[in-house]
């Protein structure tokens, strides 16, 4: 039985014309996410432009909660109402050029969220069968989030400032989604949550586990809520985004490069520099390079957009490392972990070495 619809909007603001967009059944969706499971193995960007349309849950008061109503993607071709976003932050010990500078890091997309080699896991894989490289291999290993939109139902924050357009993007990290996904794969889920008449919202519970923020007691509502005529409204005027436009742009073969060189830097404890690399990727709170680029000034600083810390749970489950009963780690990829009688830093060392000697 199919449970999505036919919606017919005006498009976007700019008024082009209007576009059916079908929601995918849940049994779509659960075979998609059973085919995703099965790939395991069994186991378990656009910038907002300046805008406050990313609905910030992280900043929530212990406590309280949000009641969030998710939509489809406009994308029709996406199984899914959401889309996955790998990211890999690569700390520096400061900024070139400025004395004062703190330690930053800048986030650069994952080639494994296009279906290539990442080059960067691609030497980190290795560092988890060493126990004295493991902490370096998770701090370097993707960071996976993802991307959602829909509408704000209860907020919790009272925001002084709301954009014009109620549909909200949502930054959801692994430990809710997997409150997410575990409901979509319960058989007693009989309607997809998204329909726009027998939906039902999610909702975002914080609460403090151990001195971190934890949403572990997030859930589905009980009951089913149509959406409201100011709802429908939005959608009719604003239409639904297409979630892909808010994922970094592919890096071509010069980018995928800057990334590799950026990593060494990173690993060798140099600090960010904003003339080789402002170009193509900034960190936080830098502005697009301008004038000369043989410049020593640096990139002006910018507003900073601050995300949702990671619980340590969500860090382990990013990194593909699962604990046994005492807490022991195992690697990404199962293997015999070696030993070496070198501190960490002498190993990343030779690691890195190795990645010269091989490009040479």
């Amino acid at each position: 039985m199919l449970l999505g619809y036919f919606i017919s909007t005006t498009g976007t603001k700019t008024g082009k014309l209007k576009e059916a967009y079908i929601m995918a059944t849940l049994a779509e969706i659960r075979a998609k996410l059973r085919e995703q499971e099965d790939r395991k193995g069994g186991g378990s960007n656009q910038q907002s432009g300046g805008d406050n349309a990313i609905y910030p849950h992280w900043n929530m008061a212990e406590g309280t909660e949000a009641v969030l109503r998710f939509l489809p993607d406009a994308d029709s071709d996406n199984v899914f109402f959401w889309k996955e976003r790998l990211m890999i932050k690569l700390p520096f010990a400061g900024i070139k050029g400025q004395t004062d500078s703190r330690p930053v890091t800048v986030n650069v997309p994952c080639m494994e969220m296009y279906g290539e080699t990442c080059p960067v896991l691609s030497e980190v894989r290795g560092w988890f069968k060493d126990p004295a490289l493991e902490d370096q291999g998770r701090k370097y290993w993707k960071k996976r989030s993802y991307i959602f939109q829909g509408f704000v139902a209860d907020d919790p924050l009272n925001e002084d400032s709301k954009p014009e357009n109620p549909i909200r993007r949502f930054i959801i990290g692994p430990q809710i989604f997997q409150i997410i996904k575990g409901a979509l794969m319960d058989p007693e889920m009989e309607e997809l949550p998204t329909d726009y008449v027998r939906g039902v919202d999610f909702r975002i519970k914080k609460t403090s586990k151990g001195g971190y923020a934890d949403y572990s007691t997030s859930q589905w509502s009980r009951r089913e809520r149509a959406l409201t005529d100011e709802e429908k409204a939005a959608i009719d005027t604003h239409g639904l985004h297409n979630l892909d436009d808010f994922l970094p742009k592919k890096p071509g073969e010069v980018e995928v490069k800057v990334i590799q060189e950026m990593f060494e830097a990173s690993v060798d404890g140099e600090a960010y520099d904003p003339n080789r690399w402002g170009q193509y990727f900034r960190a936080p709170g830098m502005s697009a390079p301008t004038g000369d680029p043989n410049s020593s000034k640096p990139a002006a600083p910018i507003a900073e957009t601050k995300t949702a810390p990671m619980t340590p749970k969500e860090e382990d489950a990013n990194a593909g490392v699962t604990r046994d009963e005492s807490g022991t780690p195992s690697a990404p990829e199962a293997s015999t972990a070696t030993t070496e009688d070198k501190p960490s830093s002498e190993r990343a060392q030779d690691i890195l070495k190795m990645i010269r000697d091989r490009q040479s």
